[in-house]
């Protein structure tokens, strides 16, 4: 379980009234919309808060937001109400959460490089279980040029991403889809700028 000192550095990192990484939606998250069908159960992981997750009930998905945060889910639902939407929320530590078999249609899993490569590994298993058959995963890191960049996530190379780390995570899949390129991202004061990207669009 995530300590006391990450739920402080996370409640602190919400805590102004700006929005962190901006209440527009992650530009690979809404390039992929038309892949999204109304009455969809859609579970978005680390969703801080809450522009994935509004996006997605904006396109009438039935929407789950986990994050860690009570301050970043305040937040989520201000902003779910702003946009005329609703969507649930729930306070959980996306590493060690009890993921349901088998009950979401979306997952989308936006920068949560946090995860050191055990934990990782342990939020991969949980969106692969709870991802029913024919499941839609949508995932966006940083590759590990992003440390020549600095615009956002993690110093720590063993948590960015690598095509062999999404293929060894989800190479099982139906389809699996991985591209690797360099954007410029303005996502709030959180994201921008330059960046090492890397995107996977896969069918369970």
């Amino acid at each position: 379980m995530a300590n006391d000192n990450d739920f402080e550095h996370w409640q602190q990192r919400y805590a102004s009234d700006e929005y962190r990484f901006g209440t527009a939606p992650n530009a690979f998250l809404k390039s992929q919309a038309a892949l999204l069908s109304k009455g969809q159960t859609a579970l978005a992981i680390a969703d801080g808060e809450g522009r994935n997750g509004v996006f997605m009930a904006e396109q009438g998905l039935d929407v789950l937001s986990l994050d860690f945060s009570p301050l970043a889910q305040e937040k989520a639902r201000k902003l779910a109400a702003t946009r005329g939407v609703t969507i649930r929320v729930e306070q959980a530590d996306v590493v060690n959460w009890n993921y349901p078999d088998g009950v979401y249609d979306v997952v989308a899993a936006i920068f949560f490089q946090f995860a050191a490569p055990p934990e990782r590994e342990k939020i991969f298993a949980g969106i692969k279980k709870t991802l029913k058959p024919g499941g839609l995963l949508l995932l966006e890191g940083y590759r590990p040029k992003q440390l020549e960049y600095k615009t956002g996530g993690p110093s720590q190379v063993e948590n960015l991403y690598t095509r062999e780390i999404l293929e060894r995570g989800f190479g099982d899949f139906a389809s699996i889809d991985i591209r690797e390129y360099d954007a410029e991202i303005h996502e709030g004061a959180g994201h921008g700028g330059m960046s090492a990207l890397i995107d996977l669009v896969a069918t369970k």
